[in-house]
């Protein structure tokens, strides 16, 4: 925080929240969901101004941010790569300084991580983390309250990571180590997942394997993501072929937990990190997943604006 600055609540990574905030998100949600449901009309955040910048594109985080702040009363302002000109055309930290003094909370899509913090440094207002490179936080918010929806309480519980060692493995790591549950890698050799990068002491929250059949054994949650990351195209050819043997199947799926959920953070490439019969299949809860992106985000973009309620 720059000096002469207020203290002012980000959400850049997972662990920038506590596990009893995220107790009062995930409460938030599920009644900000029902009044959704319901069609009754919640509109909290009246002439409040969200700023979306996007470096890297995205269907799901545009809609469930802009969708879900017009249902809350706001207004949005949405900016490209060729509106914002982030750290191109003018210093990030000049760009911070000036937005921030016109609208009331900015999401921002982007590469690397730092400079998203650079940027959140010189806001007055809450940046969210809409995906970096190093985290996808507002992902697992929506997945973790997905689980909690069909099962109850992720604590105690062990989620299956198969594939790259990437955003979403890195932010799955902080939230088992803030949510109590157990994390099962498995990624090809070149691929792994770094605690370090997590900035994760707790290591015993994580369990690594080099086989993801048995990264699946027991677990109550198998998850993926696509093979290569938007930014890491020049590669995908070298990973289509360390990765053939990371596809979620029947197997891996008949090897977890008989009521285990499978997830995907979308958009997905069946035959490739997911087999068409497992994302279609009965465990799979990839829409609900989807779909409460914009829930979740609309309860942490109601506790940075407004604090808690009631």
């Amino acid at each position: 925080m720059k000096p002469g600055m207020s203290l002012i609540k980000h959400f850049l990574q997972f662990k920038d929240f506590r596990a009893e905030e995220y107790a009062y998100l995930f409460e938030r949600a599920s009644i900000i969901k029902t009044r959704f449901k319901n069609y009754e009309k919640y509109t909290p955040l009246v002439d409040r101004t969200l700023a979306m910048i996007f470096e890297k594109a995205s269907t799901r985080t545009r809609v469930s941010f802009e969708a879900g702040m017009y249902q809350m009363g706001g207004s949005v302002v949405h900016l490209t790569t060729g509106d914002s000109h982030l750290g191109r055309a003018e210093p990030v930290d000049d760009t911070a300084r000036v937005i921030s003094r016109m609208v009331d909370v900015v999401m921002i899509r982007t590469y690397e991580q730092a400079k998203l913090e650079g940027f959140a440094a010189y806001s007055r207002v809450p940046v969210i983390n809409g995906l970096t490179n190093e985290y996808h936080p507002c992902q697992i918010l929506a997945d973790v309250f997905t689980y909690i929806e069909h099962r109850g309480s992720i604590a105690g519980k062990v989620v299956a990571w198969v594939g790259d060692g990437n955003n979403m493995a890195n932010t799955w790591l902080q939230a088992a180590d803030i949510l109590g549950f157990t994390l099962h890698v498995s990624t090809p050799s070149g691929y792994e997942i770094d605690p370090k990068v997590a900035g994760v002491t707790n290591t015993g929250c994580v369990k690594v394997f080099k086989n993801p059949l048995d990264a699946c054994r027991g677990a109550h949650l198998v998850t993926t993501d696509v093979w290569t990351s938007m930014g890491y195209e020049a590669e995908n050819e070298a990973r289509m072929k360390a990765f053939a043997d990371w596809c979620v199947d029947r197997e891996m799926m008949a090897a977890a937990q008989p009521d285990a959920l499978f997830m995907h953070c979308l958009p997905a490439h069946r035959g490739e990190e997911v087999e068409a019969d497992v994302i279609d299949g009965p465990q799979s809860v990839v829409w609900d997943e989807a779909e409460n992106r914009m829930h979740a985000q609309k309860a942490l973009m109601e506790y940075l604006l407004l604090g808690r309620i009631g």
